[in-house]
């Protein structure tokens, strides 16, 4: 696949988690676009906070679901489904960070970032 095609894969891709996001009232939602940085890992970071650690789980499970219909595919990785106070969905292009409010405050991820273009998503 060429790199333009890619980059509108990864875009959409992104779209669609923002989608999930606002279907279960996610907090502070933004979108992080890594591509013109060097050492990114990813296309996209799309960050939100949730109230408690249910509504954590609910807009990881709303993100999955909605990717899933979209493209047909799981995260190739999750992490925090334990305790619902950081939960990581990575699909590779894109990876998707759902914090409980304080975390997101403590390990402020939106700041490592600096570089990055940031844009703000209101709940649905």
């Amino acid at each position: 696949m060429d790199k333009n095609k890619s980059s509108e894969l990864s875009t959409r891709l992104s779209e669609v988690v923002v989608y999930g996001m606002q279907e279960k009232k996610a907090n502070e939602i933004v979108r992080l676009d890594l591509r013109n940085i060097n050492s990114s890992v990813s296309d996209y970071f799309v960050i939100c906070h949730a109230e408690s650690h249910i509504q954590a789980h609910a807009i990881a499970k709303s993100v999955e679901d909605e990717v899933y219909k979209a493209f047909g595919y799981d995260p190739q990785f999750k992490e925090g489904q334990g305790t619902g106070e950081w939960l990581i969905l990575d699909f590779v292009d894109v990876v998707v960070h759902i914090f409980k409010k304080e975390q997101r405050t403590l390990y402020a991820i939106e700041d490592l970032w600096g570089d990055a273009q940031i844009q703000d998503f209101q709940s649905a």
